[in-house]
């Protein structure tokens, strides 16, 4: 019983840091649009002859914040959708622990 806690544990590990690279690399896009979209207006209201020039570098940025957000999000949907490539030294340490503890009982004299 005590190996299917271990795997229930790593597969619920799995989830939050799968719920953790979506939610994050949402929340820091959210963040990163929020900041740029602030400073591309302070600079047109401070160089209005500029907009053009600031507009392009405004949308190179912006496709540079959304291009991390998506990667991040695309390798949290895949390590949530795979199958889990954590079980695996799991289930070894497992079966190394159980042909390890049955030679050790059966060394137990029974007086």
């Amino acid at each position: 019983m005590e190996i299917a806690s271990v795997i229930g544990e790593v597969q619920g590990l799995k989830a939050v840091a799968a719920g953790l690279l979506i939610g994050l690399a949402s929340l820091g896009t959210a963040i990163g649009f929020g900041v740029l979209g602030g400073k591309f207006v302070e600079g047109v209201a401070r160089q209005p002859e500029l907009s053009g020039l600031l507009l392009v570098r405004v949308f190179i940025m912006a496709a540079l914040v959304d291009a991390f957000a998506v990667i991040s999000i695309v390798m949290g949907l895949i390590l949530f959708f795979t199958d889990n490539q954590f079980l695996g030294p799991v289930l070894n340490a497992a079966s190394q622990s159980t042909t390890v503890s049955a030679p050790a009982a059966s060394n137990v004299n029974n007086n």
